[in-house]
């Protein structure tokens, strides 16, 4: 049997992480045992009566700091899978490029910020690297695990139940994905394209690369720039897509 993936994630807020690491896909995939998803309670690394995991910053200033000792203490009770990756404004942006990379490792470690972050310390001298999901301030790290346990675990093999799931979605190739339609076929007088109705495989095929060509240079232009831009074949789709109209 092959070994679960591991993902460790270390907070003051285990609750809240394993809220969504036991749900929906994430759930089904831990219960199966693809999945090893580990929430480690910082406060059960404390010294004191009070379970203390914060205090103010050297040199004043306005907010508390997380202690390093329940940091180093949780990280080496466990001996997590690396890389353990700090969440928070200065790392690295994540993108889905990102998380096919952390799945092509033997597992990942995730260490939630809280108040004004955490000592200096922990992040010079115990993590590998920073991870930030964007340029926007949230309460802590926790949201910020919750995307990463999401958009790394549905990746790994055996998490998903149809495997091209993952290949035939956004960003998977560096565009956005095609429109999606069920039934009714005419809901309102607004009708599903025809070509999607007509069982011809190879027609649906290429209608939904064109549409996926189009959207993405509609609302995610940079995407397209960062491909190197539209080439012939990319140019005679979009007209071949235009001609078709939306019915």
């Amino acid at each position: 049997m092959t070994e679960a993936f591991r993902i460790d994630v270390f907070t003051i807020l285990p609750e809240m992480v394993n809220a969504v690491a036991g749900e929906s896909l994430l759930g089904r995939a831990r219960a199966r045992g693809v999945l090893d998803v580990r929430v480690h309670d910082l406060r059960e690394h404390t010294t004191d009566v009070h379970r203390t995991v914060d205090d103010a910053p050297f040199g004043g200033g306005a907010g508390m700091v997380l202690r390093p000792e329940p940091i180093f203490a949780s990280v080496e009770a466990a001996d997590p899978p690396r890389p353990l990756l700090l969440l928070g404004p200065a790392g690295r942006r994540f993108d889905q490029a990102w998380a096919r990379e952390l799945v092509g490792g033997p597992g990942l470690s995730l260490l939630c910020g809280r108040y004004e972050g955490v000592d200096d310390r922990v992040r010079t001298h115990l993590c590998d690297g920073e991870l930030s999901i964007g340029d926007f301030v949230v309460g802590g790290g926790e949201v910020a695990a919750m995307v990463v346990l999401e958009a790394v675990g549905r990746l790994v093999p055996g998490v998903m139940g149809n495997a091209e799931s993952a290949t035939d979605e956004s960003f998977a190739d560096g565009r956005l994905e095609y429109p999606q339609f069920t039934r009714p076929a005419d809901f309102r007088g607004l009708v599903v394209p025809e070509v999607l109705r007509s069982g011809d495989h190879a027609r649906v095929a290429r209608w939904r690369r064109a549409a996926s060509l189009k959207r993405t240079l509609e609302a995610r232009p940079d995407l397209v720039d960062a491909a190197g831009g539209l080439d012939d074949a990319d140019r005679a789709l979009l007209a071949w897509f235009d001609e078709l109209g939306p019915g």
